[in-house]
């Protein structure tokens, strides 16, 4: 039984209660092709080139967070980044087996073909196989979902857990044991706990249910699922409120960032975004042959499910967002399998009047091919080094190419740091001029700096001649932020006292920069 056969509130009848379950019907072939093609089609392209050559920025935090022992972890957790602490946990055993970026990238390519599979089994149940494969492989091909398939962050895992947790629902409202009840909220507890945010989804199922006209029964024991979850969630959250701090400059969203996220969920190209989105329409608009949903839930159980999903989480952290800026796209990743289940019903909708039930399948299958061909280029640039906001790795090969053991770097604004954290064999021998604390030491990111008087003593202590190699961000140094931000003006101030800058002898890559100064 579907969503959309459940009865009004309070409509259950005591022995419908007391019946045990249907016995469990194996899944025919089409149904199996629906899960398994999206799922081996999401995993082909999540490991196309997979080895971009270098981390950014976001990535280099989960790589250098995760490979510190577990006090450690604790130790920056209570500072920074308590949101992803789970996450980096569950990275720190797989980096313990090969910490490079491979391992580092290579579990959020495995979350997104179980996001992929768990959205075509999802259109299965609610709809018909044809639909399920359709909107797996439409998941599949998305851009959206395939740069974050290809990240070292939390963004796919909790996708995945997203859509784990919304088949439960599915699942337990239909033929909920107190059993499949408590499944369902611990995969929703362990979501939320990947990324906070996740716990969204919660009022989309609450939508879901009420769409569905769900008996009272199924509300008490989905509240008590949900109650759980927020429960174990409140330690988080007030850990990293204390933490808001480094997320400060997120801006207050407005129609453009509307807009970027349509685009992101039904695909940036033209004409794959609107066909997405008419198709969509028609799913939710226009009613199932006869007027009555089919068997398994059919396109209203379907519609019940997937508009929700797409829509209430989105909307509730937009309107949040507005008094406490925290809108982004990647946040709300585990949102988009509710737009190809969507885009899949319309599509079985319109292709369901031809009578060819192979033929309407392989159709529908040729048009997610098309939409994948349009957005080729999209796919060929995600996978480029510069496909992400800074690249570290071409930062650091200069570094060591450039630079000799002993001699010494100074790193501008503090956080560029990373660079030499995340690839450390390239600063080998090289003494770091501001560091006091190490980052592991100091409960920190990036580590904790000496003082301007003590990098003025530093700077006169090097003998005359002293090669002082300057990593910068130059998105950020000489701009008004950079010259706010009082300490790392200053450590300019400091080194042009003391050095003068070899100009010639300076390399600029995307977002960064290795300049020598020699000491007067």
């Amino acid at each position: 039984m579907g969503l959309t056969e459940l009865g009004p509130p309070g409509t259950a009848a005591p022995e419908e209660a007391a019946q045990p379950p249907p016995a469990r019907a194996r899944p025919t072939p089409g149904a199996v092709l629906a899960v398994a093609l999206p799922a081996a089609v999401m995993l082909l392209l999540g490991l196309w080139g997979l080895d971009r050559g270098t981390m950014w920025r976001d990535e280099s935090a989960t790589f250098q967070v995760a490979r510190r022992s577990l006090p450690e972890m604790r130790h920056v957790l209570g500072t920074i980044d308590a949101v992803h602490g789970l996450y980096y946990l569950l990275m720190h055993a797989v980096l313990a087996v090969r910490p490079d970026e491979i391992a580092l990238r290579l579990p959020s390519v495995a979350a997104s073909a179980a996001t992929a599979a768990l959205t075509g089994a999802l259109g299965c149940r609610l709809a018909r196989p044809r639909v399920g494969l359709w909107a797996g492989l439409l998941y599949a091909v998305t851009p959206f979902a395939g740069h974050y398939a290809q990240e070292g962050r939390s963004y796919a895992l909790v996708a995945a857990g997203a859509a784990l947790g919304t088949w439960m629902l599915v699942r337990a409202a239909a033929h909920g044991s107190y059993g499949r009840w408590a499944a369902y909220g611990a995969v929703m507890a362990g979501t939320a706990l990947l990324h906070e945010f996740a716990v969204l989804l919660l009022a989309a199922h609450a939508v879901t249910l009420l769409l569905s006209r769900a008996p009272w029964r199924t509300w008490r024991r989905w509240g008590c699922a949900a109650g759980g979850t927020c429960l174990l969630l409140i330690p988080l959250v007030v850990v990293s409120r204390g933490q808001s701090a480094q997320v400060s400059w997120i801006r207050t969203p407005g129609l453009p960032e509307v807009e970027a996220l349509v685009k992101a969920f039904a695909g940036p190209e033209r004409p794959v975004l609107w066909a997405v989105l008419v198709l969509a329409a028609v799913a939710v608009l226009v009613p199932a042959r006869g007027g009555r949903a089919p068997r398994r839930g059919g396109a209203l159980g379907l519609a019940a499910v997937a508009l929700p999903w797409a829509l209430v989480p989105p909307v509730l952290l937009y309107a949040a967002a507005q008094y406490q800026p925290l809108f982004l796209d990647r946040y709300l990743l585990f949102c988009l399998p509710g737009v190809p289940l969507l885009a899949a019903g319309g599509a079985d909708r319109i292709l369901g009047l031809v009578p060819w039930r192979r033929a309407v399948t392989a159709l529908g299958a040729a048009a997610v091919l098309a939409a994948f061909t349009v957005q080729l280029p999209l796919h060929e640039r995600e996978r480029l080094p510069t496909s992400r906001g800074d690249a570290l790795a071409p930062v650091a090969s200069a570094a060591g190419r450039l630079a000799r053991p002993g001699e010494t770097v100074l790193f501008l604004p503090q956080y560029e740091r990373r660079v030499a954290l995340a690839y450390p064999r390239a600063f080998t021998g090289l003494h770091d001029l501001t560091l006091k604390r190490s980052p592991a030491a100091s409960g920190t990111l990036f580590g904790e700096e000496v003082t301007t008087a003590a990098l003025r003593d530093r700077l006169a202590r090097l003998p005359s001649g002293s090669r002082v190699w300057v990593i910068g961000d130059t998105s950020t140094v000489g701009t008004r932020w950079f010259r706010a931000q009082r300490k790392e003006y200053e450590k300019t101030t400091a080194l042009e006292e003391f050095c003068r800058e070899e100009r010639e002898a300076a390399v600029f890559v995307r977002g960064g920069s290795v300049q020598l100064y020699i000491r007067r």
